[in-house]
């Protein structure tokens, strides 16, 4: 069997693909997009916050935004093996949401980098607690033709969520900046745009525990327990390429910044980073039935091409005009790339480690979120008296880490003979 290409009805149309998903797939897109809706107001204006109103500089933001996803690396590990053990997604899930949604609110108060910091760990800790449980539900409920499919319908909704949100923000600073004058990012509108934040964050934790339903049956928890072994090694040479490519994705907070740096006014920003997301809503589902059909591979192949490309543009870029075109393609990337990757784990594992694997994905690059954020900080503005190479510097080194995966990538080709990657049609659960 092709490891890359999953058994597929030939008469199945892309309509009645989408028809025939589960509900749990469609409650669970719904939550994303309501929490997206949620952080992307508030996190894609943060790193303007913490520069422009707090005087933070770009290393220290790079440290913030490294360890908030490191912070919550092991319980992303920690929560995918407990889903496993215990049989059960869905309460680990609405946990992990609801610690998000109480969270944020907690920014219109903060005063200092400190506390912006506290909340934002805070913030990925929820996020650690739901990722993997969540992932493993979209995979419990669909057959193996479904899942490029389903991960793709699910990155589309949480996009749109993203795209809705900015737009929402970038109202908010309109409607400032029609009252005052304000052309940059002050302390009020700030806080205004964490107030209406909290709305969707409520309703997507709603949505989640009163829509969803267990796919897997009680019967199903099983003695386990943590072993990156056991997952098998066709996942272990993923994560390894995986995490070279990771080690050069630092935050793209610093894209942010990089438009900041060649004169993007805040309003163009929002409005730049709203469509950047229409981009990867409408390319998520597309790609995600392309892994299907041609094998998942290829899309993250070509995905990885686009963000060197991308990034070698950001490193040369001088104008607001090609940052805006190239944050705009940055689409590209996340469509065809991130949920193929994720449906990716769940051809290669076994069906009863998949919340351990995704939690053991997440959590790796979770961890390297970390270094690859506090290194792009260094390399942009320095330490001490040694000032850095400038704002090109993280660009070039994300964009020849990426080119070294997309070689690795090439050379390699699972063998999952071996690995029970389906469990008996009983148990399914779908």
């Amino acid at each position: 069997m092709d490891e890359e290409k999953a058994e597929e009805p030939v008469d199945d149309s892309v309509k009645n693909r989408i028809k025939r998903l589960p509900r749990n797939i469609w409650i669970v897109s719904a939550t994303s997009f309501f929490m997206d809706v949620s952080s992307e107001m508030v996190l894609n204006v943060l790193p303007l916050f913490l520069n422009t109103v707090l005087g933070v500089k770009t290393n220290v933001i790079g440290l913030i935004e490294g360890v908030a996803e490191a912070t919550a690396s092991i319980l992303k590990l920690f929560s995918g093996w407990l889903s496993d053990k215990l049989g059960t997604r869905k309460w680990l899930a609405v946990a992990g949401y609801g610690l998000s949604a109480l969270a944020k609110p907690f920014f219109f108060f903060a005063q200092t980098w400190g506390t912006v910091a506290a909340i934002r760990w805070t913030d990925r800790i929820g996020k650690g607690i739901r990722t993997a449980p969540r992932d493993a539900l979209v995979v419990d409920n669909v057959k193996p033709h479904q899942r490029g499919l389903a991960f793709g319908l699910h990155r589309a909704a949480d996009t749109a969520g993203a795209f809705l949100g900015i737009l929402t923000a970038a109202l908010i600073v309109w409607l400032v900046k029609s009252r005052t004058g304000a052309e940059a990012l002050t302390r009020s509108t700030f806080q205004t745009i964490v107030l209406v934040s909290a709305i969707p964050a409520i309703l997507a934790v709603v949505v989640l525990a009163l829509g969803t339903k267990e796919a897997r049956s009680a019967g199903t928890a099983q003695k386990m327990r943590i072993t990156f072994k056991g997952l098998g090694k066709p996942f272990g040479m993923f994560m390894l390429i995986v995490g070279l490519f990771d080690l050069g994705n630092s935050s793209d907070a610093f894209l942010i910044l990089r438009a900041e740096s060649v004169g993007m006014k805040l309003i163009h920003i929002l409005i730049m980073l709203a469509v950047f997301n229409l981009v990867y809503a409408l390319i998520s589902t597309p790609a995600g039935i392309l892994s299907d059909k041609f094998g998942r591979r290829k899309m993250i192949i070509g995905g990885w091409i686009v963000y060197a490309l991308i990034y070698l543009g950001f490193a040369v870029a001088k104008s607001p005009t090609v940052v805006w075109f190239l944050y705009v393609s940055y689409g590209l990337y996340y469509g065809m790339a991130y949920g193929t990757a994720k449906a990716m784990i769940s051809d290669i594992v076994p069906y009863d480690m998949r919340g351990t694997a995704f939690g053991t994905y997440n959590a790796i690059l979770g961890i390297l979120d970390f270094p690859a954020s506090l290194i792009a900080g260094l390399l942009w503005s320095g330490l001490g008296k040694w000032a850095g190479f400038g704002p090109s510097a993280p660009f070039y080194f994300g964009a020849g880490m990426a080119a070294l995966a997309v070689v690795l990538f090439l050379s390699w080709k699972p063998d999952t003979s071996g690995i029970q990657t389906e469990p008996p049609a009983e148990s399914t659960g779908v």
